[in-house]
């Protein structure tokens, strides 16, 4: 185990916006998505036109991952703000409004919309992924148990989305709501081991309820294309240094996992549904949330939670050459997160007599000048 790398690889998802408007982007994007992919050709497609992702291959060092992310990051607003168009790193646009959005082309997407009808032409979600390689990839449905725990705090660090269809939520972390109206998303169950997960998958496929494991589209699960267990809980976020926190804590906590198999062993129902009570409250009040411990069964301030997990993790980030990065949720809870960014902008705009309008437009320009 010592010896492993823990590779990890990164995507994230982007809204586009039209820099004067700041709302959905007017006329064709053809031009832009075709000039990306020539310039940029790892980048993908998300489900509509005013969306794209970006992946970074298998890295191994923290240094590798902001060279390769920031680059892809700075490429691209290049080439938006060429076209008139501002890259917005957050898990919900402020403005924009699912009901005028252009479909992306392209057979996976065009059967999810035909399959899941307006729960996926609703989602207009942005969010982060992060691959981590395990060393034993059998392992990985024990590992996706035991951190199942931990999942509300990397919610709360990364939450981009107190806004949605042009209205504040009130909650730091909307994305998820909206996630969870599609089918087979949140929390994976409790498995009792791996091969009950791949009787589960053969079910599934076998029955025609999904094409492969990657239509189950929880907040953690094993990949099918790779030896890595994919962290799906969080928003996109605004700021590089955050994104590079987040893989790093979470990279960190897999590996804790895999050198400490006795941590968070034996989870039942009861720890599965505190997780997902931690996932509303998280959702809820971002990093100002307090978060139940099963254990102590009472509610703990999410600074006192971090605090916890980073004692765990020292040993790991130290391993990995992380531990810059990881120390960052501390600022993370401190200063807030792009979700409070974005509350702060859109509030002194109304506190400046400003429209509704024009509040959340300041929100949308405070998205694009923290991502610089």
């Amino acid at each position: 185990m010592s010896a492993h790398s823990y590779r990890f690889g990164i995507e994230e998802e982007y809204f586009l916006a039209d820099a004067e408007t700041r709302g959905t982007p007017r006329g064709d994007l053809a031009g832009f998505h075709a000039r990306v992919k020539a310039e940029l050709p790892e980048t993908g497609r998300e489900l509509v036109a005013a969306q794209v992702e970006v992946c970074t291959p298998p890295l191994a060092d923290a240094q590798a991952a902001r060279d390769n992310l920031g680059g892809q990051r700075a490429k691209l607003a290049g080439i938006a703000a060429e076209n008139g168009l501002s890259l917005l790193a957050c898990g919900t646009h402020p403005l924009a409004r699912w009901s005028r959005q252009t479909a992306t082309d392209g057979a996976r997407y065009q059967g999810i919309l035909s399959d899941v009808g307006i729960a996926a032409r609703r989602a207009l979600i942005c969010g982060m992924h992060v691959h981590v390689e395990v060393p034993e990839p059998d392992a990985r449905v024990d590992l996706m148990n035991r951190l199942l725990p931990f999942q509300p705090l990397l919610l709360a660090l990364s939450a981009s989305s107190p806004f949605w269809q042009g209205e504040a939520t009130g909650l730091r972390a909307y994305r998820l709501s909206v996630f969870g109206e599609l089918p087979r998303t949140g929390l994976p169950e409790l498995f009792a081991d791996a091969a009950a997960h791949a009787r589960f998958v053969d079910i599934m496929t076998r029955s025609g309820a999904i094409a492969d494991a990657s239509f189950l589209w929880w907040s953690l699960r094993p990949s099918i294309k790779f030896p890595t267990l994919e962290l799906r809980i969080a928003d996109a976020c605004t700021r590089l240094d955050d994104t590079l926190c987040i893989a790093a804590l979470y990279r960190c906590l897999v590996r804790l996992c895999v050198r400490r198999p006795d941590l968070h062993a034996g989870l039942t129902s009861v720890s599965r549904a505190l997780a997902s009570e931690n996932l509303w409250r998280a959702q809820h009040g971002g990093v100002r949330a307090t978060l139940i411990d099963e254990a102590r069964a009472e509610a703990v301030p999410l600074p006192e939670v971090l605090e916890a997990v980073l004692a765990l993790v020292e040993e790991d980030a130290a391993a990995l050459g992380c531990t810059v990065e990881v120390a960052r949720a501390r600022a993370i809870v401190a200063d807030g997160t792009s979700a409070d960014g974005q509350v702060g902008a859109y509030e002194a705009a109304l506190t400046e007599g400003k429209d509704e309008r024009a509040a959340l437009a300041a929100a949308v320009d405070w998205i694009a000048a923290a991502a610089r």
